[in-house]
């Protein structure tokens, strides 16, 4: 029995990296089209920022957990940069494309680190989230497989694990309808496809480096399991 539980935590995601975002934060509010400020910090715990080394920052919607867990579960709707050394910069700034989306709080930041492997996964390079945030002025529309997504991601964001929501990757060009043939056209050009190789997120909440393991419910089953196992 033991056994049975340690490989059932095994299985799950492993815990965010070390990049703890101190903006956007659950409370945040960007208006699409004027400068906002993305910023971060060391949470402290392993990897380092050191470790996570260059990053690439985009914009995401569905959840929020490593990727290892559910590869097509979140789609990217804007690079925001592809190459920023979060060791020596602690804050980059961009300007929300009013065609990724609709009005929403169903956004967040990812960094994936470009060559620092998840501790768990070596297949997934590591990876950290912000809060969810929401965006106003936005000009686009989510398709039925985001939105699913989406609904995904609320639904399961008090489980210990998650269940895909889409088969396959979804690109950020097909994935987005905008409101206008022209903004559809930037959303694409501005976005590009999202990557099916290491990209994050499953179905769990996050809060900066919050994590599914912060999540009551697993430490309720693993405790209840290993005192049963005690008696």
């Amino acid at each position: 029995m033991f056994a049975a539980f340690i490989v059932a935590l095994a299985a799950l995601p492993s815990a965010f990296a070390a990049i703890s975002v101190t903006s956007p934060v659950a409370t945040t509010s960007w208006a699409a089209g004027q400068q906002q400020v993305i910023s971060w910090k060391d949470d402290g715990t392993a990897p380092t920022l050191a470790n996570m080394g260059v990053c690439m920052v985009s914009i995401y919607v569905g959840s929020q957990t490593q990727q290892a867990s559910s590869p097509f579960d979140a789609t990217q709707l804007q690079l925001i940069t592809n190459n920023v050394d979060v060791s020596t910069t602690s804050s980059v700034a961009f300007t929300p494309d009013a065609s990724i989306g609709p009005n929403s709080g169903a956004y967040f930041i990812r960094f994936e680190s470009l060559n620092f492997k998840d501790a768990t996964n070596s297949q997934f390079n590591a990876e950290a989230f912000s809060a969810k945030f929401t965006l106003t002025g936005m000009t686009g529309t989510f398709n039925s497989t985001v939105q699913a997504q989406i609904d995904a991601g609320n639904s399961s964001a008090g489980s210990s694990a998650s269940s895909p929501a889409a088969s396959s990757p979804t690109s950020a060009s097909s994935a987005i309808t905008s409101s206008a043939a022209s903004g559809s056209s930037k959303a694409a050009s501005s976005t590009g496809s999202a990557k099916s190789t290491a990209s994050a997120t499953g179905a769990s909440t996050s809060s900066g480096a919050a994590g599914v393991f912060a999540n009551a419910g697993l430490v309720g089953i693993v405790s209840a399991g290993l005192g049963a196992m005690l008696l």
